[in-house]
């Protein structure tokens, strides 16, 4: 009889924590949440240049403090002579990745160093005098293309071993064509929209999902200038300049002075990264074999300042398309002849639009929390 008691006792306790973490779930993942802000808006460099100014912009003391310690969500703060906002992913920890090490180690300074002034010398020609021969006087739109003044879009159709992917090639004259959104426009947890509705509200020629930033606390969160959250992550960090660099480092390396006295502009965290420093393929990647095997993809290639890709491999579908690994994503961008990219969110989120048109077969997807998107410019 005991026993009996003892057993029933032991189910009814496994039933109440099994509840508990339901409502935790419920609360922490599933049902919208607003959360607090930073709300640093970061300044244009270059603006700031033209205008006279100091173009090095530092964070009140506070602020620099609780950014290092990585705790962001319980103050909101501006950078000086910014303003402040208090608007209110699944985030894949994959860490960084590995080939024969750490791919994007931060004792790497020197290297990263070296990278970051070739960089510098691609992007001394501005992005508005680049590839004119890819932009129009007036608005073309075929069925796989686009191009405007500002913005040249060609999006292909390929396959690779048993996987069907959608390669978006990308031109824009000026970085703020590139742009995220987020579901209900509203930063938090729990808010979740369709691409096509989310691009349709923000007149996006093109998105894709973004790195589910709401399903989680860690990580670097900015969008279109302005900081949301900065805090500390193992995974790997992609940011996205003012002058219309990309680079991707570990998230113990990611620095928010250094991001506003460079003018970050966007900046996710997911990952890992898919190429090493040199532009090279990875073979090994610190992550799960769920995450390292065949899933549907989405990801952002780097070619140079103006030049960009977003790929969209479809999966799960024995007939149509299984998928790719991380080392068969790595190696595309590679081919690609990209010198960066990164993973995003993939499987379900693994979505893409292009001119009111969704481009994905696998059989569900499910809605989102923010999106990349290339719009026509204010």
């Amino acid at each position: 009889m005991k026993k009996h008691i003892l057993i029933r006792n032991l189910l009814i306790d496994l039933l109440m924590a099994g509840l508990a973490l339901v409502v935790f779930a419920l609360f922490h993942h599933v049902l919208p949440r607003q959360q607090q802000s930073m709300g640093i808006v970061i300044p244009n460099p270059a603006q700031q240049e033209e205008a006279g100014k100091n173009s090095s912009l530092t964070l009140p003391e506070d602020a620099i403090l609780i950014a290092s310690a990585g705790i962001s969500d319980s103050t909101a703060m501006s950078a000086r002579g910014g303003k402040q906002q208090n608007t209110g992913g699944r985030n894949g920890k994959n860490g960084m990745n590995t080939k024969g090490g750490s791919a994007l180690s931060g004792g790497e300074s020197e290297a990263g160093a070296e990278a970051a002034a070739e960089e510098d010398e691609e992007a001394a020609a501005p992005m508005s005098e680049k590839f004119a021969e890819k932009y129009t006087e007036s608005v073309i739109v075929t069925e796989n293309s686009y191009s405007s003044p500002d913005i040249s879009i060609t999006v292909t159709e390929n396959t690779l071993g048993r996987a069907t992917y959608y390669l978006a090639d990308i031109y824009v004259r000026d970085i703020t064509c590139f742009q995220s959104a987020l579901a209900r426009d509203t930063y938090g947890s729990g808010f979740r929209d369709s691409i096509e509705d989310m691009a349709l509200l923000n007149n996006a020629l093109l998105a894709v999902n973004g790195d589910y930033y709401g399903n989680t606390s860690e990580g670097v969160v900015i969008r279109n200038g302005v900081i949301y959250r900065a805090n500390r992550t193992d995974c790997d960090v992609c940011v996205l300049y003012y002058d219309g660099t990309m680079r991707v480092m570990p998230g113990s390396s990611f620095s928010v002075e250094e991001a506003i006295a460079q003018g970050a502009w966007q900046a996710w965290t997911f990952g890992p990264a898919l190429l090493d420093l040199d532009g090279g393929v990875l073979t090994s990647f610190s992550s799960t074999g769920r995450i390292i095997s065949a899933n549907p993809r989405t990801a952002i290639g780097y070619y140079e300042p103006g030049h960009y890709c977003f790929v969209m491999v479809d999966g799960r579908q024995k007939t149509w398309s299984r998928g790719l690994t991380l080392v068969q994503l790595s190696q595309l961008f590679e081919d690609l002849g990209c010198k960066a990219a990164y993973n995003l969110d993939g499987g379900a989120s693994a979505t893409m639009t292009f001119n009111g048109e969704l481009y994905n077969k696998q059989s569900s997807y499910r809605k989102i929390g923010d999106i990349l998107m290339i719009c026509e410019p204010n």
